[in-house]
């Protein structure tokens, strides 16, 4: 105890940091690593990209003056030993806990923390923004982004290295290079970096070959133009980092990231440089813990976990599978019997369920990196030449790439399958990972079908179903364990439209979707109890509604409940809503689902209580009107 209460009184402030010199830093860089390890195998987290960070956060600290320099952590799911820095240390046990510290920067949460983030790729325009504003404002701060070589693949990146080049703002941007996203990157851009990180002739021939060409007179104007050409040529072909500066960009690197007085040169260094500077330092994902070493995809998102081991202590119910397993062991089957399927994913193979797909099927295979606006433009070329691509993504991520959706697939009414994984609440990611808004911003979008199953069984059919339609749908499933309604209902046969009626009751009726279902059908078993008959419908479809069933099933029930795990405004109540004033249905009619506010992150069993969504909560709600 007391070992570990000095440990959190030596990193209070992040002055420890300028006081300290590099052998306490690398000393501190241990003791950081074996709290990380400790506290994460209790909460849960992202541990080895964190762990990959520790020698680049402290040098930053050393180097930089956080209450007043902006340091943008690109995606920030890197940020926990910025977080200890920053006098954050004593409330890691509360870390991605409900009403506990964040596992991403928060400005509400710290003065350190300069800009919230949770998506990739948008740290360089972020910090370009911040470092306009600092020019015209004539103020003096330092301004960094810090991102990975996996976010660098992203569209809205190259867009804003492009602008900050050109604009020759000051601005420093780190490439946190540890040749991983969550999945290996993929892409052109991984291939350049390879080079630059492999190739000893780069590094070594740098420094000689410019000192050589500086060296050669310019005798005249013909002279001049052939050296300008040869110096041009050699430069492509031996300097490092020459797309960077064809950007507009000073390179500094590569430079060791575990190399804490190396870091600290190369940083002062382009604090002193004008215009914008990208450092390429070169990082090992998981660095000093064995197990995250070896399997940095592992433990880059891990539930709590036994340190000697690496084992996670969740335990699972035998027979249990999660809905992204389902997708992909049907989508393989699919794949079997229509080879006109194709599999899109955007740098998470494992984490959608399309790992079996790719292994099996690699020529109908594609990932895309992290870029979701290309995946879905992508996906609407294949359909225009006959293929029948099915994109997997979590909803969150989806949202980036909406007028993509719009534009390119639904306005050309073009069979892409969107598999919206993640929808609803996720968890402790919290605000930016929650799938909360998709059934809104999709049900407006027209020629787009979009479903969501109450199983895993049903889930399946659907995606038959849908790769079948020959026109644009979307399926939207939550995370974790699929449910299982096989002894409950026998009726799942998909067909345009067409909802489900599980149990009848005329003393109220309610309508949800999706995983709600469950929670739905848990209430009315419930109220039984109280001899209170509830009709449970399970809407299957949020577009097209089922307007025959809903207006036969809900006439003279005076009490209809419509639950949702997606937000109230625009969402799938709202559209029932819409139906029932336009045929006249008198009821009473209550939406529930989650309020006009980001909801904040904590376990997902909590979430549903605290927002009144559980079973419990509607058995109450419905005893307390009838």
């Amino acid at each position: 105890m007391n070992r570990v209460q000095n440990f959190l009184d030596k990193v209070n402030t992040p002055n420890v940091c300028k006081a300290s010199n590099y052998n306490e830093l690398e000393v501190l860089a241990g003791e950081i690593r074996k709290y990380l390890i400790d506290k994460v195998s209790i909460t849960g987290g992202h541990l080895a990209s964190n762990l990959g960070v520790v020698e680049l956060t402290l040098a930053l600290h050393n180097v930089f003056d956080t209450s007043k320099d902006k340091i943008v952590w690109d995606v920030g799911h890197q940020t926990y030993v910025h977080k200890i820095l920053t006098g954050r240390a004593n409330e890691f046990d509360t870390l991605r806990q409900y009403k506990g510290l964040s596992g991403f920067p928060k400005r509400s949460e710290s003065i350190h923390d300069h800009f919230d983030t949770g998506h990739s790729s948008t740290s360089i325009s972020a910090a370009l923004g911040m470092a306009k504003a600092r020019d015209i404002k004539e103020e003096d701060y330092s301004v960094v982004a810090v991102i990975g070589d996996g976010a660098l693949t992203g569209g809205m990146a190259f867009e804003a290295l492009n602008h900050a080049g050109h604009s020759n703002t000051e601005l420093i941007v780190i490439l946190n290079d540890n040749e991983m996203s969550i999945s290996p990157n993929v892409g052109g851009m991984s291939k350049y970096l390879n080079r630059l990180r492999t190739d000893p002739k780069y590094v070594k021939v740098k420094d000689e070959i410019e000192q050589l060409l500086n060296k050669i007179p310019a005798v005249g104007k013909t002279m001049a133009k052939t050296v300008g050409k040869a110096k041009d040529s050699l430069k492509h072909l031996l300097v490092p980092g020459v797309l960077f500066g064809e950007l507009g960009f000073t390179y500094l690197g590569p430079v060791d990231g575990h190399d804490i007085k190396e870091l600290k040169i190369v940083l002062e260094r382009a604090k002193k440089i004008k215009g914008p500077v990208l450092v390429h330092t070169i990082t090992k994902k998981g660095k000093g813990y064995s197990f995250a070493e070896k399997n940095p995809d592992k433990y880059h998102g891990i539930s709590p976990f036994d340190v000697k081991s690496g084992k996670t202590l969740k335990k699972s119910t035998k027979g249990e599978e999660s809905y992204s397993s389902v997708f992909g062991k049907a989508l393989v089957n699919i794949g079997q019997k229509n080879k006109n399927v194709v599999a899109i994913t955007a740098a998470m193979p494992t984490g959608t369920g399309l790992l079996d797909f790719s292994i099996k099927y690699p020529e109908r295979f594609f990932d895309v990196g992290i870029a979701e606006q290309h995946a879905v433009t992508f996906a609407a070329g294949l359909a225009a030449c006959g293929l029948t691509p099915v994109f997997a993504v979590y909803s969150t991520f989806l949202q980036r790439a909406y007028d993509q959706i719009i534009h390119d697939v639904c306005l050309q009414n073009l069979p892409v399958v969107f598999c919206l994984d993640r929808s609803g609440i996720v968890g402790n990611d919290g605000e930016t990972h929650h799938g909360v808004f998709d059934l809104s911003f999709l049900t407006s979008v027209p020629n787009l079908t979009v479903m969501a199953p109450k199983d895993g069984k049903e889930l399946e059919n659907m995606l038959e179903y849908a790769v079948s339609l020959n026109k644009p749908v979307a399926i939207r499933y939550p995370r974790g364990t699929s449910q299982d309604f096989t002894s409950i209902s026998n009726n799942y046969n998909i067909s345009s439209g067409k909802s489900e009626v599980l149990t009848d009751g005329q003393d109220v009726c309610i309508i949800a979707i999706g995983k709600m279902v469950k929670v739905a059908y848990d209430a009315a078993i419930k109220l039984l109890d109280d001899n209170i008959n509830c009709k449970v419908i399970n809407a299957r479809f949020a577009k097209p509604l089922d307007k025959d069933t809903l207006i036969k099933e809900c006439k003279g029930i005076k009490n209809v409940l419509i639950i949702e795990d997606n937000l109230i405004k625009g969402g799938f109540g709202n559209k029932v809503l819409e139906l029932f004033n336009e045929e006249n249905i008198k009821c009473d009619l209550k939406l529930l689902g989650f309020p006009d506010e980001f909801i904040e992150h904590g376990d997902t069993e909590i979430l549903m209580k605290a927002y009144k969504l559980d079973s419990n909560s509607i058995v109450q709600y419905i005893k307390g009107v009838l």
